[in-house]
């Protein structure tokens, strides 16, 4: 027995130091990761760079027509997956009788979450551009974005309106509430937590996507307003970097773009949480 639990023993306090390894090593990489892009690009950027746009004449690089696009393109995919993704998982949740089809529709989302980016962009070039007849610009990348982030919306709303406890929907029913009043008063606050979770996994997949905006959004970097970039060629933060560093051969300013992009999720992360603790306290 004794030398039962000596093994046991042992083998309990190898699989922890296994364990504080693996979360060593991965925190270890991380911090690598984010520091060496930190010092390769902050030291490129400049207000310059920030405030302006790349001029062949003026032998310039200004990347603000792509922050601008950025953030376009999260208004427009945001305003558009929101309403769709939170309205099917209401429905599948609280109102779906056939279970078959439910299951066979989360089943559905699941395979749509693991696609790769470019066939998206394909899919979006062939549908939105050469059927519908959009241009290249921020609506065709933005709705290309909607069918990419809406199996996660879909399923993280589902997840957390799952977490609910019965007992809340059984006792606001007993008061008298209607089912729609029961929903948008007990469950959705008690689970807007989840649907926060979703949007900004959502919101970090439309920063962080080139593969699919190349076809759809463009290579543009010429400054638009919002209406012009609609139907107009327009590069994301991504998709600039991507041209500066295999195109132009322009490391440093690349550098430069991946570290903004990391502040830009950095802030808009800590505004969709802000948001979702006032959300949840009324």
């Amino acid at each position: 027995m004794k030398e039962l639990a000596l093994r046991r023993k042992v083998y309990d306090r190898t699989l922890k130091g296994l364990m504080y390894f693996c979360t060593v090593l991965t925190c270890a990489l991380l911090v690598f990761l984010i520091g060496y892009i930190f010092y390769r690009g902050a030291g490129t950027i400049s207000w310059e760079l920030l405030t302006s746009q790349s001029s062949y004449i003026n032998d310039t690089i200004g990347i603000l027509p792509n922050i601008l696009n950025t953030l376009y393109i999260i208004f427009i995919a945001m305003i558009i997956v929101l309403p769709l993704g939170v309205g099917a998982a209401i429905y599948l949740t609280e109102y779906a009788k056939n279970r078959k089809v439910v299951a066979l529709i989360e089943f559905a989302t699941e395979i749509l979450t693991g696609i790769p980016s470019i066939i998206f962009g394909l899919v979006g070039m062939l549908f939105f551009i050469q059927f519908v007849g959009l241009k290249q610009g921020i609506l065709a990348g933005g709705l290309t974005l909607v069918m990419m982030i809406l199996p996660t919306i879909v399923r993280t709303t589902q997840e957390s309106l799952k977490t609910v406890p019965q007992s809340y929907r059984e006792g606001a029913l007993g008061l008298g509430a209607g089912k729609w009043h029961m929903i948008r008063t007990v469950v959705l606050p008690n689970a807007i937590d989840g649907i926060v979770t979703g949007c900004i996994l959502s919101i970090g997949r439309i920063v962080g996507e080139s593969a699919a905006l190349l076809f759809t959004a463009g290579f543009g970097l010429v400054l638009n307003g919002f209406v012009q970039s609609l139907q107009s060629s327009s590069a994301t933060l991504t998709v600039a970097l991507y041209v500066y560093a295999n195109e132009r051969g322009e490391t440093s300013v690349a550098f430069a773009i991946a570290t903004i992009l990391m502040i830009l999720t950095l802030i808009i992360n800590l505004a969709a949480n802000f948001t979702g603790r006032k959300l949840k306290r009324k």
